[in-house]
């Protein structure tokens, strides 16, 4: 469990899938978005998360863009493959097909669409565990996914040795408080809510998978070293600046506002695979302005001291 513990450190982006025109996979584009991550200094990358995606790809296509990025950027950080399918076979299928491929660890959802009792969350997540070797972080999102994953069921779950982090997505930052004082060090934990990232940063959240990095990576990850070395009026500058771009990674239309902003920032396209569209009218006017904002008034980190 020591070793695990050092995957998940820092900011992870949930890197975006990139298409073509015709909305076939870019692959060529998706492993320029995942290498240009990498290069601004992000320290993981969460492949085909709900930016990427996941549910609008066939599975032949989910594990060519695995098998892409492991090509791309693997060794370089670790890659974590979101596990978000309909059945438990199929989330068990893919998770060994992503261990196979070279993964070095998975973000675990609940199945999709249907709304688990408890007994069966536990058993979807054990049955997924018990399946691969891999590292496995649990992705809890209420508003998301309609689900709680209690703290009844990761008590039960301790046992699962290679079960390790969990994404806290809850907007109640109490949640990672609550969630060290129950369980200590078993579970690393994650802060996944863009617009509370550095409330969980800083109530001991060790690192950040994050929506709105696929944009500004350089900010998010001086954002997260500033709190890392205790200077906090720094972290809380750019978190500040960084707000109204933050709460988009709240809202149902998360991954179009994300890859606009990529597209306006010149990092990836606003291509998006239906039922999700393109943002129009005042929504899309919006966004292209905070983006734009943001854009100018950019935070200068001081480098020499982020070093």
């Amino acid at each position: 469990m020591t070793a695990h513990k050092t995957l998940w450190q820092g900011v992870y982006p949930a890197a975006t899938t990139q298409f073509t025109e015709t909305l076939a996979i870019d692959h060529d584009a998706t492993q320029k978005v995942q290498s240009a991550l990498v290069d601004d200094g992000v320290d993981g990358l969460i492949i085909l998360g709900t930016c990427g995606e996941n549910n609008s790809l066939e599975s032949d296509e989910k594990l060519a863009v695995l098998k892409g990025a492991v090509e791309a950027v693997g060794g370089r950080v670790p890659l974590v493959a979101g596990v978000s399918e309909f059945t438990t076979k199929r989330a068990i299928e893919y998770a060994r097909s992503a261990e196979a491929i070279g993964i070095d660890a998975l973000m675990l959802l609940p199945c999709m669409v249907y709304v688990p009792r408890v007994e069966e969350l536990e058993a979807h997540f054990r049955a997924v565990a018990e399946a691969t070797s891999l590292p496995i972080m649990l992705y809890n999102n209420p508003p998301a996914y309609r689900v709680n994953v209690d703290f009844d069921t990761l008590a039960r779950l301790e046992n699962v040795p290679n079960i390790v982090a969990i994404k806290e997505s809850a907007p109640d930052p109490r949640r990672f408080t609550d969630l060290i004082n129950r369980f200590g060090d078993r579970y690393t934990v994650m802060a996944g809510l863009d617009d509370v990232a550095l409330e969980g940063l800083m109530l001991g959240a060790s690192g950040w998978v994050s929506g709105l990095t696929s944009a500004f990576p350089r900010e998010s990850v001086a954002l997260v070293a500033a709190q890392r070395r205790g200077d906090y009026a720094e972290a809380l500058r750019i978190y500040r600046w960084f707000m109204p771009l933050l709460h988009l990674d709240a809202e149902h239309d998360l991954v179009q506002s994300i890859k606009l902003a990529e597209q306006i920032m010149g990092r990836g396209s606003e291509r998006v695979r239906m039922p999700r569209m393109p943002l129009t009218g005042q929504r899309r006017a919006d966004v292209i302005a905070w983006v734009e904002q943001c854009a100018a008034t950019r935070p200068v980190p001081d480098v020499a001291a982020a070093a």
